[in-house]
């Protein structure tokens, strides 16, 4: 995904400004709401619904500000062509392909970890962190969260890490370099030491989508694949 004319080539240094931002703003917003509402000394697993809500809102929102203001500013003002953020009706195969991911692609990355570190990296200790956040909620709760994580995270991550961080790193490294180097970034940024492996091998896969594509359709099906089979697999065991 070479950098054509009329596309942003926005600065690996104005990437990782507008990341780091958003998320010291998400952490100061979540952290005085929870301050202010008695949240804060309790554990995260057993912070009410509406937490959730918050949390997201105080990241998505600054997200897609930061982005827009990036695009005025750096870029062409386009939106959609600054960020590669287009559909075709092809794009839809990536569904499957996000589906593959969560059940072959990452069983395959965690198989040896299991061997070598049964303790660290079974199945409960891997999904503990989506668990306790499924086991809490119900009903309309339950709706919310599955919409968020099926189809809003798929949206905004991709635009982040893919529309801008992927699509910077691509224009001044290697290809190859950009997917290891954006995939890496992405799983870092999750804050996941247990779940690492699994999100650099996805981060790789949306990434390699992006790049052969040239836009985020694909990407964003795929990241919507790879949650949605996450929501049944632990709806199904729950």
């Amino acid at each position: 995904m070479r950098p054509v004319p009329g596309q942003a080539r926005f600065t690996v240094g104005a990437a990782a400004m507008t990341w780091f931002l958003t998320l010291v703003v998400a952490f100061a917003i979540t952290a005085t709401v929870a301050g202010l509402t008695g949240q804060a000394d309790v554990p995260a697993a057993e912070l009410p619904p509406w937490m959730t809500l918050v949390s997201v809102t105080a990241l998505w929102v600054p997200v897609l500000i930061a982005l827009r203001f990036l695009s005025n500013r750096l870029g062409t003002g386009d939106f959609r062509a600054d960020y590669g953020f287009h559909f075709r009706w092809v794009d839809i195969v990536g569904f499957p392909l996000g589906v593959l991911t969560q059940l072959v692609f990452l069983e395959l990355v965690y198989w040896p970890l299991r061997s070598w570190f049964p303790d660290t990296f079974d199945k409960e200790s891997v999904e503990e962190p989506a668990r306790n956040l499924f086991d809490r909620l119900d009903g309309a709760w339950l709706v919310l969260l599955v919409l968020i994580v099926v189809v809003g995270a798929p949206i905004i991550e991709e635009l982040l890490y893919r529309g801008l961080i992927f699509r910077t790193l691509d224009g001044v490294i290697a290809p190859a370099l950009a997917i290891i180097g954006s995939a890496l970034w992405f799983a870092l940024a999750h804050f996941q030491v247990i779940q690492l492996a699994g999100l650099f091998v996805i981060g790789i896969v949306l990434a390699v989508c992006a790049q052969r594509t040239g836009r985020l359709g694909m990407s964003i099906f795929t990241h919507a694949g790879f949650n949605a089979t996450t929501v049944l697999v632990l709806l199904r065991r729950g």
